[in-house]
């Protein structure tokens, strides 16, 4: 079968330079309607994902996002979402991104034509068999993450991938690949649109269900959450005082005192059975 770049295909739409603000707008959004529909047909294959890795973090391992451009920094924007969200150390999720610090501001020339720099990077994580690696490429052909992903499955580690585009090499050298395909985009070939977004909500998918599998959600609540600004503290003051039927001051005062909202709900339950 021969391999097609749909995120390369000329847009449905001419003359864009023609077309009114609103109508750009309009369609802009017309497209982008389309993404979560794309999304609900790879739902076995992102929960086919979502359960190999949570079992390997219950055993310790971690979870590795790699990409280039737009892809690498959508994997860095997640993983750095995980501690704030469900309070876990930053090491449990990691973003990488092909010419290091710098590329997550602006671009770095021919960063992602490497094969051989992606497993370097992972490297300085001191990767094992314990861990996950999702490679992330809209088209499904940068060098610097396939490369990193064939080095992984060659030393025994779990590989998937997010792209849209099927039949890509990606796709074929991940274990669990996610491949939706969302089509051609408003603007030809800028795939930081409509594929940018179906990454981002997959990310947000495989993210949020993995914390939930290992515990760091309690009923729909970040229990875990970092208190780390007022409105952090206020919302964990507000999910105390539902949880357990007390003042704004009681639930307040128990959050200073344990420091978490899951530990203040937990020890006021045990102090009021003693």
């Amino acid at each position: 079968m021969t391999f097609t770049k749909t995120t390369e295909k000329d847009s449905h739409y001419n003359d864009l330079e023609k077309m009114t603000i609103n109508e750009v707008l309009t369609n802009i959004n017309k497209e982008d309607k389309t993404v979560p529909d794309a999304i609900e047909k790879v739902i076995p294959q992102i929960e086919a994902l979502v359960s190999q890795i949570a079992k390997r973090m219950k055993e310790g391992g971690r979870l590795f996002y790699i990409g280039a451009g737009t892809s690498g920094r959508l994997g860095i924007v997640d993983a750095s979402e995980c501690p704030p969200t469900f309070g876990v150390p930053h090491e449990w999720v990691v973003g990488i991104i092909a010419g290091g610090e710098e590329a997550i501001r602006k671009g770095i020339e021919f960063a992602e034509d490497s094969t051989e720099q992606g497993w370097k990077d992972l490297q300085r994580y001191d990767i094992s068999k314990k861990d996950t690696v999702i490679g992330i490429a809209a088209s499904g052909t940068t060098p610097y993450v396939i490369g990193a992903l064939e080095t992984c499955n060659k030393n025994g580690i779990l590989t998937g991938c997010i792209t849209c585009n099927a039949g890509s090499p990606l796709e074929k050298t991940a274990q669990f690949p996610v491949t939706v395909i969302v089509g051609p985009e408003f603007l030809t070939g800028s795939s930081r649109m409509k594929a940018g977004t179906a990454q981002k909500l997959i990310l947000n998918m495989i993210s949020t269900s993995t914390m939930i599998q290992l515990g760091r959600v309690k009923g729909n609540k970040m229990v875990d959450m970092q208190l780390s600004n007022n409105k952090l503290i206020d919302r964990g003051t507000r999910m105390i005082m539902k949880e357990i039927n007390v003042s704004y001051e009681i639930a307040n005062d128990l959050l200073k005192q344990y420091g978490s909202v899951r530990d203040a709900i937990e020890n006021y339950g045990t102090k009021k059975n003693r």
